[in-house]
């Protein structure tokens, strides 16, 4: 089967969070280009402000309609929140990623990686 890498820009926060295992679920709008990643592909990160790079294997592929459904099924703290934050996250900050409308037409995704180690459910 053929793997596929896909490239992504993260700002440091969440690129740190990713790097030290704090976070494994990257959450973005299910647009033609992450329509195109599948389970067992490669995402690289490139960090917006140091062009640092690392690359993940996707483990799964989570589907919503909304970020509100998204918000209420995956472990926000998976997903980038923490201890301190997670009480107040809600649906509409990814607003400042992507227009409601963006939301409506598209759907989201919530990509789940694999932490160091650990393989893809495909390739075991």
């Amino acid at each position: 089967m053929e793997t596929r890498i896909h490239n992504m820009k993260l700002c440091p926060g969440p690129f740190g969070m990713i790097a030290s295992g704090q976070k494994d679920i990257e959450l973005r709008l299910y647009d033609e280009k992450r329509q195109k990643i599948m389970v067992g592909d490669t995402v690289t990160f490139t960090n917006t402000e140091t062009g640092e790079q690392m690359s993940k294997t996707v483990k799964q592929i989570h589907r919503f309609d909304s970020f509100a459904e998204l918000y209420q099924t995956l472990s926000l703290l998976r997903c980038g929140y923490t201890a301190e934050d997670v009480d107040a996250a809600h649906p509409s900050d990814m607003e400042q990623y992507y227009s409601a409308e963006e939301q409506k037409k598209y759907g989201v995704v919530g990509i789940e990686l694999c932490c160091p180690g650990e393989v893809a459910d495909d390739e075991i």
